[in-house]
């Protein structure tokens, strides 16, 4: 369909470290489309990150991407030579970090590097860049942008730096961007703020945006679909209101009932048995068995085949919880 803008089938991503094969990205599928926002959710050590990662092409030995296909706008990035991947890095797909100082550096203005990543992809006058830049930075909330355009990131807030960071994704206009857990280290009140300028955003330049998140009640006010990952694969996949007011996989219910939200004043909070496991050493059968309450021998022996659910949600699971 026209509105497609990404498209990750099956997509595998391995690394070779000295103590085996870790397996953190293992079959992974869904798709975004213009001017929504897809959550992918789930603990530290899911596969969250090297799945943003992979589709940026910044996966390095000892990784590799090791089959699948990624499709942005119809064209297949798997294979394509770095060069070519690094000119579509910044201009039709680009990623914001956790930490901003990763993507601003720290002793050039801010002027300076905005421009200079319009002037990578764009044969525009430095004039041009310039306003361009200054009508970024006044879209992402920043105050008084023709003065802090002459200004470095260290005279920036954690908050305004991250700000910054939105801006220069946004300067060329790309159809898809990368957000990796990038409001975490701020408050709450600055999160509310970029969370809510980002869905305006989307909304209004039609660009694809992917949330990498652990917090399920950013998710919920963000997000149009949601992917939850557990142990390198999507467990549960559907639209925001389906995997989280009608969950099928018992991860996600482990997740949602974790919430401080979720439990009432005085009580202790609920949280899922166990840690996740090693990436290296994962269990047989299902990844989730050991920590499941549900869990049967067939969970224990084999691992669960993707099911469509009746609201067209999809869940990894073999014994789904509303089929209880």
């Amino acid at each position: 369909m026209s509105d497609l803008v990404l498209r990750v089938r099956d997509l595998v991503t391995h690394f070779e470290t000295s103590s085996g094969l870790i397996k953190a990205v293992d079959g992974v599928s869904f798709e975004v489309r213009k001017g929504q926002v897809l959550g992918l959710v789930g603990e530290s050590g899911s596969g969250k990150s090297v799945t943003g990662f992979s589709i940026l092409g910044l996966i390095d030995p000892p990784g590799r991407i090791v089959s699948g296909s990624i499709e942005l706008n119809g064209d297949e990035l798997v294979g394509l030579p770095e060069e070519e991947m690094r000119q579509r890095r910044g201009k039709t797909l680009a990623m914001i970090f956790q930490d901003p100082m990763m993507t601003l550096n720290p002793v050039l203005r801010i002027d300076t590097q905005m421009v200079e990543a319009i002037q990578a992809h764009e044969k525009v006058s430095h004039r041009a860049a310039l306003a361009r830049a200054h009508d970024v930075l006044v879209k992402v909330g920043i105050p008084s942008p023709t003065e802090r355009l002459r200004a470095y990131p260290h005279q920036f807030s954690g908050g305004m730096r991250q700000r910054v960071a939105i801006a220069i994704a946004l300067l060329n206009r790309p159809s898809l961007i990368v957000a990796d857990e990038p409001t975490t280290a701020l408050d709450v009140t600055i999160q509310s703020q970029i969370l809510a300028e980002m869905q305006g955003l989307c909304a209004e330049t039609g660009t694809a945006l992917i949330w990498i998140t652990h917090d399920l009640t950013v998710v919920a006010g963000l997000a149009h679909q949601v992917a939850v990952m557990y142990a390198g694969r999507v467990v549960e996949y559907g639209t925001v209101d389906d995997v989280l007011d009608r969950q099928s996989h018992p991860y996600t219910e482990g997740l949602l009932g974790s919430l401080p939200a979720a439990a009432q004043p005085g009580q202790r909070l609920r949280q899922i048995p166990g840690a996740t496991p090693s990436l290296g050493h994962l269990p047989p059968g299902c990844a989730f068995a050991p920590r499941c309450s549900y869990a049967s021998d067939t969970c224990r022996q084999s691992a669960p085949d993707v099911t469509t659910m009746a609201n067209s949600s999809l869940v990894r699971c073999h014994h789904p919880l509303t089929h209880r």
